[in-house]
This record gives C-alpha cells, sequence and structure tokens, in this order.
C-alpha cells in the first residue's frame, strides 16, 4: 500500500469486522483494567494506564508501518528525545548531537545529562560527522536532525549511520521537519527515530505527543521499559486525536509542500527578504543530499528580515500568518527564532506552511511584506 492508504487505514485492523462495531473506535478512557484471579498466571493483558493502553498501541501501528520499526508513543516529542539520550548514554559513553539543532535538545544533553557525567559534545548538522566521531571519546548516541530546525540544514543520514556504527554507536534521527513520508531513517541506516508528533504528523495544533521507533525490537523494548518506568506517558485522548489526524497527513503535506514552493519563489523577489532556504528548491545548498535521501518535500521554509521590527511588521500586517512558535500545523504560522535562544540572525524567521489556498496565501504573505519596505 502507498502512503495515503496507510495514513487512511493504519492502526484499523484489517478484514471484516463483527456487524455493529464502530468504524472509528474511540480512545480507551481508562487507567485501571480488570484483571484475573490473584493466582492467574500473567497473560499479559492490560492492568494499568502506564504500562500501556490499547490506544497507544493502534498509533504505535500505524506510526511504526511508515518508520519501519516497531514504535513507542510518549507524551510529547522532548520525552520521546529524552527517553533516547538517557536510555542510551552513561558516563563513559556520551551523545554527539547537532550545534543547530532544536534548542531543547542542547539544553536537555547540557544541564541534565552533562552534571550527571555524561559527555556531550556537538557537530553542524552541514558538518563533518566523521571528523566529529574522531575527535573525542567514541560517543554511545548520535543524534541527528536533519532537515535541522530551524535552519534547514540536511546531512548525509546512510554515511553518519556508518560512521556512528564503527565507532560503535548508535544513530538516531530527529525526523520531525520531514515526517515519515518524507524520509524514513531507519531503512538509511538509522537504529532509531524519533519525532514530535505534536507538530506534522497529528497535523492539528491540538495535541502533544511524541514517539521512538527503532530498528532493533530490543531498543524498543527497552525505550517502553523506561516510558513505563519514567511516565512520560500520552494521554489516551491524545493519542486518539493524533491517529485521527495521521489520517490526513499524505493530503496536507502535499498541500503545505506546494504552498512552500510557491512561497520561497516568491520571497526570493521580495526585496525585503534574503537568505531563502527550502530543500526543495533545486538550487538550496541542501537540495542535492536532501533529494538522495527524502521521499517528497514539506512546507518548512525559513528567511531573513532586515530587523527584529521588521519581523514583527510582518507578522502584524498578516492575516494568514499565525505568530505562533510550532509547526506542521492546518495553520500558516510564522516564528523569529531568535527569540529563543537558536544561534541565528535576529531576523530570522522559520515559516511552517499551511493547507490554505496557495493564491491567497502568496497574496497575503506578499502584502505583509510590503509594509516593511520603506
Amino acid at each position: 500500500m502507498d502512503d495515503g492508504t496507510r495514513c487512511v487505514r493504519g492502526g484499523s485492523t484489517p478484514g471484516p469486522q463483527p456487524v455493529g462495531s464502530p468504524v472509528h473506535a474511540g480512545p480507551v478512557l481508562s487507567a485501571t483494567f480488570h484483571l484475573g484471579l490473584p493466582h492467574d498466571a500473567d497473560s499479559g493483558a492490560d492492568f494499568y494506564g502506564r504500562a500501556d493502553n490499547p490506544t497507544w498501541r493502534e498509533l504505535e501501528s500505524a506510526i511504526g508501518d511508515l518508520d519501519g520499526g516497531p514504535c513507542t508513543v510518549f507524551a510529547s516529542g522532548m520525552a520521546a528525545i529524552a527517553a533516547v539520550m538517557r536510555s542510551f548514554t552513561d558516563a563513559e559513553r556520551g551523545v554527539l548531537l547537532p550545534s543547530d539543532g532544536y534548542y531543547v535538545a542542547r539544553l536537555l544533553a547540557d544541564e541534565d545529562l552533562a552534571p550527571l557525567g555524561v559527555p556531550v559534545r556537538t557537530c553542524a548538522t552541514a558538518g563533518d560527522w566523521a571528523a566529529a566521531l574522531r575527535e573525542g571519546p567514541a560517543p554511545g548516541l548520535v543524534l541527528l536532525e536533519t532537515p535541522s530546525n530551524p535552519g534547514l540544514e540536511v546531512c548525509d543520514i546512510r554515511a553518519v549511520a556508518e560512521a556512528a556504527h564503527a565507532a560503535g554507536a548508535l544513530l538516531a534521527v530527529d525526523n520531525t521537519t520531514a515526517t515519515p513520508l518524507g524520509q524514513r531513517p531507519l531503512e538509511l541506516g538509522a537504529d532509531l527515530v524519533v519525532a514530535s508528533d505534536t507538530k506534522a504528523l497529528a497535523g492539528h495544533g491540538d495535541v502533544l505527543l511524541g514517539h521512538v521507533s527503532a530498528a532493533d525490537p530490543v531498543h524498543a523494548e527497552r525505550l517502553r521499559a523506561a516510558r513505563t518506568r519514567g511516565g512520560a506517558v500520552p494521554g489516551p485522548m491524545e493519542t486518539w486525536l493524533a491517529l485521527r489526524g495521521l489520517g490526513t497527513l499524505d493530503l496536507r503535506l502535499a498541500r503545505q509542500a506546494e504552498n512552500a514552493r510557491a512561497l520561497a519563489v516568491a520571497l526570493r523577489e521580495h526585496p525585503a527578504v534574503r537568505d531563502v532556504r527550502w530543500p526543495g528548491l533545486t538550487d538550496d545548498p541542501a537540495h542535492r543530499q536532501a533529494r538522495a535521501q527524502m521521499r517528497r518535500w514539506n512546507g518548512i521554509l525559513r528567511f531573513t528580515l532586515p530587523s527584529v521590527h521588521a519581523v514583527g511588521e510582518f507578522l502584524d500586517a498578516c492575516e494568514l500568518v499565525d505568530s505562533t512558535t510550532s509547526f506542521g500545523s492546518l495553520r500558516t504560522c510564522a516564528d523569529r527564532r531568535a527569540r529563543w535562544g537558536d544561534a541565528v540572525p535576529e531576523g530570522l524567521v522559520r515559516l511552517s506552511a499551511g493547507c490554505e489556498d496557495t493564491a491567497d496565501l502568496v497574496a497575503d504573505v506578499l502584502r505583509a511584506l510590503d509594509t516593511i519596505v520603506r
């Protein structure tokens, strides 16, 4: 089955169903489940909501099918990243992660892991990861984010996987910007793929959720055990909403990529804008590598305006662009990333194209940009 079919049908039980059973089963909203008698052998059935839930399993089945390995869902994308970092590093084998990726991942490494004696090193997304692996003690975990957030830089997943494995390290890839439809890191040699499903996968900006899929079922079980012990579990309702949102991911991603392309082309011609980046443009610095490993494009682009004030004027003038800090939703949104501490120009804007009509969206953005040209 192709992407659209797997998104729509993901998590559902194949084959004929009992007459009268719901086509769309609701979330299982229970913290406890009926147990057998005290002397009964463990049946493997559900017993407590922190350990497992039928709604989790539906979403995990759907995402795992797209990623290509067993999936474990978490309460947020950062909960998923934290579980990976804590499960596969220690005081002897640390973590090597992007210096220009999502800033909270670096904060977690620097402020939570490093004080416990876990070595933390960084490398630029488009840098020399093989050299970075040779420069110090071999890490236990290499974490990539490609395309990176917010810079949209790209690195060669297959090459980094080979270098990491040669050093005895596992490779995890943050696939949030690409989505499982845009990129399948496990097929490129990664051991783990992690994502914030708050973004495009759930797609409606109304849930917090994350997941990790693993190439090795042993690693998957380790992460499930970590989730149960740590308690970073998603609510059944949020999980069910993400499963519902996943059904339209294929359609949403197509429109978002169409809008991103049109915006990137239009932005390049506007005098107030510089440094437009979207890997889908054939002359983008990241295009060649992105094209080699990505299956399709997404809706995220970035560009730079002259100043903080200019960004404010632009966002204030937009009617179809929300000033919010997430991405991948139905609604187009934009965010000045330097406000969060990213090492980027003060006027850098990350824009996530939504599912509005392309002509409407481009016209609104260009009209808003015209207000800052003096």
